[in-house]
């Protein structure tokens, strides 16, 4: 008797064959590479971001160190290494507190770029309206016309809040140079501050640290402009067909009201109010340093916050080399976007690190791959042959 039927080839040697294939092709990528060696160890960074989280004052002083100066009464103070931005000593580093005008050191960074040095603009009574009262003034007056540069002189040397209040207009608007100033903030690693004033006149919820106001002032001793306007001492304001001197409220620069001037100073900027008290960005160079100091609120007031940061610069020069930094005012760097390869970073043998070769994981990425393509053209061109011959049979078997 012929039966005629369709032929049903088993699937159980294919399936077994192309799990084993696989397997292997597995076992091979998962496989530790031979002749893989872990990779050093990569040295510890030279200071602890953690430090300056902490309360307190927080130095690494090596065995010829000299002594942080005694009796610093302010509530927030640091010691930094301008060029390099490394971090010799601070005391409440990223303590929350008014800044008063050394909020203007952002201002700066904002708007400066924005703004031609030799554009004039003609002040209008809507630009002044706002100055808060009891504000420093540089004196502008409305109806009268005034290149940008003399406005930034007004607000470096006489602290000017209506110099701000012009400049911010010319920039878009006063709330459109705050959100600039935060924004800015944010991308110099400056967490602590909040702006809702430019000028830095008190306002509810207004902060900044001396973290934050040292990376303002290192930022704009980077920027000429900044620089140059900043450490200027005297200069003249024009008044229409005439001028009168202006003269920089930093103490350290001219030597005002009895305060000694500090040798090599460059700026940076100085500021008073009844809620934050005296607060000061200070930077002088000698030899090939720079040294940045900022002194938020001394609880002695006065002058003191010009002796506690002239103390502080001192020891700052005696310092160099004699300490290990406790941070950095350089932001940290951003974390890389994941991509497809991070994938395969999963395959990568246990003890390999960035700085291992990636032959060797390449290598093994291909001879798996092709286990697995030689596998599944075996199994296609045996199929195929099966098939084949069946088909050759005319489909019939006797039994």
């Amino acid at each position: 008797m012929v039966i005629r039927y369709l032929s049903r080839p088993s699937r159980r040697a294919p399936v077994l064959r192309a799990t084993a294939l696989t397997t292997g092709a597995l076992v091979c990528l998962a496989g530790p590479a031979v002749g893989a060696e872990p990779a050093p160890p990569k040295p510890a960074p030279a200071y602890s971001s953690s430090l300056l989280d902490r309360s307190g004052t927080q130095v690494r002083p090596r065995p010829d160190a000299p002594p942080v100066p005694r009796g610093l009464s302010a509530l927030s103070w640091m010691v930094s290494d301008a060029r390099t931005g490394e971090v010799l000593a601070a005391h409440n580093a990223h303590r929350r507190l008014p800044p008063a005008s050394t909020l203007k050191s952002l201002f700066a960074l904002t708007a400066l770029p924005r703004l031609h040095p030799d554009t004039r603009h003609t002040v209008t009574d809507t630009e002044l309206a706002r100055v808060g009262g009891g504000s420093s003034l540089v004196g502008l007056s409305a109806g009268r016309s005034y290149q940008v540069s003399d406005l930034w002189r007004g607000v470096f040397l006489s602290s000017g809040n209506d110099a701000v209040h012009v400049l911010a207009s010319m920039n878009g608007g006063w709330e459109r140079t705050v959100r600039q100033m935060r924004a800015k903030a944010r991308a110099l690693g400056a967490r602590d501050t909040h702006v809702v004033s430019p000028d830095g006149y008190d306002a509810p919820g207004q902060v900044s640290s001396a973290y934050d106001l040292s990376v303002f002032g290192r930022a704009g001793l980077a920027d000429p402009q900044f620089a140059r306007y900043c450490s200027t001492a005297r200069a003249s304001f024009p008044d229409g067909n005439w001028s009168y001197p202006i003269q920089n409220t930093n103490r350290l620069l001219t030597g005002a009201d009895g305060v000694a001037p500090y040798r090599g100073l460059i700026g940076v900027k100085n500021g008073y109010t009844s809620g934050a008290g005296h607060t000061l960005i200070a930077a002088a160079h000698r030899g090939a340093r720079t040294v940045l100091v900022t002194v938020m609120n001394p609880r002695r007031g006065g002058m003191t916050v010009y002796e506690e940061a002239r103390s502080l610069l001192d020891w700052g020069f005696a310092a160099g080399g004699r300490v290990q930094p406790v941070g950095s005012l350089l932001p940290a760097k951003p974390r890389k976007a994941p991509d497809r390869a991070g994938r395969a970073a999963a395959l990568v043998p246990p003890g390999a690190s960035d700085g291992d070769s990636d032959w060797p994981a390449l290598v093994l990425v291909g001879a798996g791959s092709a286990v697995v393509v030689t596998g599944c053209v075996v199994i296609v061109r045996r199929r195929a042959a099966t098939v084949a011959r069946r088909r050759g049979a005319g489909g019939e078997f006797i039994r």
